[in-house]
């Protein structure tokens, strides 16, 4: 009968890891994590959203009809979208919108010849509100930015990001853009920190005023 073969044992250091709980120091850090953790609980991450259409009560001289400014990207984007420029406009504000075209507008799409023939044909609509440029030269941007710090009675359609850079600097004007294939609206620049705090009131004469006045008769 043969023999067991003997190997030769070796004593193994017990060693506990730097990071185990066990130990004093990890102990303390742990404490404050959890006290991190429960401080992060507290803070509120996310701010319930609030209705674009609180812009309305920021500035009084916005008014249906709306006068909504197009610019020349604007027309371009509601070509690819397909979407029709008046009846879409409507879907976003609940009420009657008056686009208008400026001559800079025009001659731009003028400008990028037969690729933009839908675009130009669209902006020279009849029902469409033309107005009269007197500055020198076919750019667009300086026009629109120059007449809503005049006049704060538009909303500014555009999907140019420099053009919607320099809006966002005037108080007041709201921008309309393409997007998700549909026309989406941004809050006015400048609304108070408490405007979550103050319920949406419809323009008198708006869809929105019309519908909840038939709710509440009902």
């Amino acid at each position: 009968m043969g023999t067991h073969k003997k190997t030769r044992k070796f004593q193994v250091k017990k060693i506990i890891g730097q990071r185990d709980a066990r130990l004093k120091k990890n102990q303390e850090t742990g404490k404050t994590t959890d006290s991190k953790q429960r401080k992060d609980d507290d803070v509120i991450r996310e701010a319930p959203q609030v209705s674009s259409a609180l812009f309305f009560q920021y500035n009084t001289a916005l008014v249906p009809p709306y006068n909504v400014l197009v610019d020349t990207n604007f027309i371009s984007h509601t070509v690819q979208k397909k979407l029709e420029l008046l009846s879409t406009m409507m879907d976003c504000l609940y009420a009657k919108c008056i686009p208008i075209i400026t001559d800079c507008v025009m001659a731009e799409l003028e400008k990028l010849g037969q690729k933009y023939r839908i675009a130009l044909r669209i902006a020279r609509d009849e029902r469409w509100e033309r107005l009269k440029c007197g500055h020198k030269g076919t750019y667009a941007d300086d026009c629109i930015v120059d007449r809503v710090m005049r006049h704060k009675i538009y909303i500014v359609a555009t999907n140019d990001r420099d053009l919607k850079r320099r809006i966002r600097k005037v108080p007041g004007v709201p921008i309309m853009s393409v997007a998700r294939g549909k026309y989406v609206i941004e809050r006015l620049p400048g609304m108070c920190s408490t405007c979550h705090k103050i319920d949406f009131l419809p323009v008198e004469g708006s869809y929105a005023a019309t519908l909840l006045d038939f709710q509440s008769r009902g």
